[in-house]
């Protein structure tokens, strides 16, 4: 999943990018309102982390925006401002969460979890296709009782394919979510992971929809 980070800073906002790409996410640091404005105009995010003390918009006036033009990306509050109020008005303004600075980078992966799910109308949290089951919290995979062993790339792109198993994900929206700006992906690099998923799961456990993009298909 690819995440906006919008957070001034420094030290958080590196941390938290750095944190967030060794947990297998495309993350993109952000440290102003007038800019992250614009990187939501233009570029797809599975969810926004949001800080509300911004230089240029303010994270609140940011987050009114987002939903008045009817996007609904997930959002979660990122702040050091802990008043009921504060809560309130974030929540009520159309955030899917509010989290307190300083807070831990597990709980911050669960938060993100949880909304997820929400998004994806699950209660359960793991997902599963066939004999082919996923647990995101402990970026584990099983295909019937064996465990699955896999790179955090791979472990990343068939939790994508797992979310809306249904749904046929092009090799462009595959690059979208899964880097971020400043990492270069070679124009075999989503080929390359297929292939090595089909070959730990089965031929034909992601199905190749020429012209569109790739499914999950028969799990082996």
């Amino acid at each position: 999943m690819r995440i906006l980070l919008v957070e001034d800073a420094a030290l958080i906002g590196s941390g938290l990018q750095e944190g967030l790409r060794r947990k297998g996410f495309a993350a993109d640091w952000i440290q102003s309102g007038d800019a992250a404005a614009l990187a939501l105009r233009t570029t797809p995010y599975g969810l926004v982390l949001l800080d509300l003390g911004l230089p240029g918009e303010d994270g609140l006036t940011l987050l009114a925006r987002l939903r008045q033009r009817n996007d609904d990306t997930p959002v979660i509050i990122i702040t050091a401002r802990d008043a009921v109020a504060d809560r309130v008005a974030g929540l009520d303004g159309g955030a899917d969460d509010y989290m307190v600075k300083p807070f831990a980078l597990d709980e911050l992966l669960a938060r993100m979890r949880v909304v997820r799910r929400r998004e994806g109308g699950r209660s359960r949290t793991t997902l599963q296709v066939g004999p082919l089951r996923l647990d995101p919290a402990q970026h584990r995979a099983w295909l019937r009782e064996a465990e699955v062993l896999m790179t955090t790339r791979e472990f990343a792109l068939l939790h994508e394919l797992m979310h809306d198993p249904e749904v046929v994900v092009s090799r462009e929206q595959l690059e979208e979510r899964l880097y971020g700006w400043n990492e270069e992906v070679e124009s075999n690099t989503i080929q390359v992971h297929i292939h090595n998923l089909r070959r730990k799961l089965g031929a034909q456990a992601i199905r190749t929809i020429r012209g569109v993009g790739y499914q999950m298909g028969e799990i082996g």
